[in-house]
């Protein structure tokens, strides 16, 4: 990223800041930044680096010489007077992390420059000897309070970029920002119903990573189907009531959802851990405990069978199951029945809380699902 491409992108940054925070500074003028770094002031940094910065730090301080509020727990970056080796200037953070890489005779740590100037007991750092054809240096973030070790991105651009995505989710500016994900995301919720897979999931994967929840909601279907899921969004859609940028529809997620969490909260049950149905007859809402014990007397009663949606393609869904053989033909060609219960069902994903079709439906089979005109 050049000057004239970081310009815009921290301008807007700061707008929607100081929407976030409208009682901060509120005569100050909407800039997280400092007055730009001088030509002859980079180049004395480098002269005491010994090195050339990555291009888009350099460019990065020719805009701003230093930076506050980056993240939600980095409060303020180094300017070209401040910047300098991790080693030198936190030598502890160094002999950390550098115990803790193995097999690297020279560990990142130990070699990194530092740029993060305040944070919450953690540091942002830019690894010289892991470098990308551009010139541009990984960059790293790590607080000691997370119990995890750093987390890379492949320069300092796109680790700002995390930064301000990360804003955005934690502190939901009503904004421009906020209304191109929604219309991305609506975008990117017929594209799937077409049948396009690979570009829906990158754009729900990106606007959930700006806090929109309809898009983890959308991105947690296709990859249910496609088997990929390893945790679900609900917890946070279903308790954080504060801070929703959308509201899931109860009764889909009754439909949909909640046959699904009640399978796997089974299999947890029998190996002893925790289930996100658990989590919410702990601390969900009276409302989604309501759900659940609705949900949960139903399955106790005579003749209770798995709904996998419209009456029309449940009926040939449980026709197809119940085919042997041609299970798997059958329930694809059901497919042609299907009809969404809500404007935010993309697939039928009740269908994997039956354990037949959990068997047969395979990521290559739910990816042809997937592929499928739907609706």
């Amino acid at each position: 990223m050049d000057r004239h491409a970081w310009k815009p992108f921290l301008q807007r940054w700061s707008q929607e800041w100081r929407i976030a925070h409208p009682d901060e500074e509120p005569d100050g003028e909407p800039w997280l930044g400092c007055p730009p770094a001088t030509e002859d002031e980079v180049r004395a940094l480098e002269a005491r680096l010994g090195c050339v910065l990555p291009p888009s730090l350099r460019e990065f301080l020719l805009v701003t010489n230093g930076w506050r509020h980056a993240g939600n727990f980095v409060w303020s970056l180094r300017g070209t007077e401040e910047i300098g080796w991790l080693a030198d200037l936190e030598p502890m953070w160094a002999e950390v992390y550098a115990d803790e890489e193995e097999g690297d005779a020279e560990p990142a740590a130990a070699r990194s420059l530092l740029i993060s100037l305040e944070a919450d007991a953690g540091v942002v750092y830019l690894d010289p000897g892991d470098v990308d054809e551009r010139g541009e240096w990984a960059a790293y973030d790590v607080f000691s309070w997370t119990a995890m070790g750093p987390e890379r991105h492949g320069s300092f651009s796109e680790k700002m970029y995390d930064f301000y995505a990360g804003f955005h989710a934690l502190d939901r500016p009503r904004c421009e920002t906020q209304r191109e994900w929604d219309a991305k995301v609506e975008d990117a919720r017929l594209a799937s119903l077409r049948g396009e897979v690979e570009r829906p999931l990158t754009v729900f994967a990106q606007a959930k990573r700006f806090g929109r929840d309809r898009a983890s909601f959308l991105h947690f279907q296709m990859r249910t189907l496609l088997r990929q899921e390893d945790d679900d969004p609900f917890d946070r859609l279903l308790t954080s009531t504060d801070t929703r940028s959308w509201t899931l529809d109860e009764d889909l997620f009754a439909a949909q959802a909640l046959p699904l969490l009640f399978a796997a909260h089974d299999r947890a049950r029998r190996f002893g851990s925790g289930s996100t149905i658990q989590f919410l007859w702990e601390r969900g809402p009276q409302r989604v405990k309501h759900l659940l014990g609705r949900y949960q007397a139903r399955r106790k009663e005579p003749g209770f069978r798995l709904c996998f949606g419209n009456p029309e393609f449940d009926a040939a869904a449980h026709a197809a199951l119940d085919a042997g053989d041609d299970a798997w033909p059958r329930l694809r060609d059901a497919l042609a029945c299907w009809r969404p219960l809500h404007e935010d069902h993309l697939a039928p994903i009740a269908l994997l809380a039956d354990p037949r079709a959990a068997r047969l439906i395979t990521q290559e089979r739910g990816r042809e699902l997937l592929a499928t005109r739907r609706g």
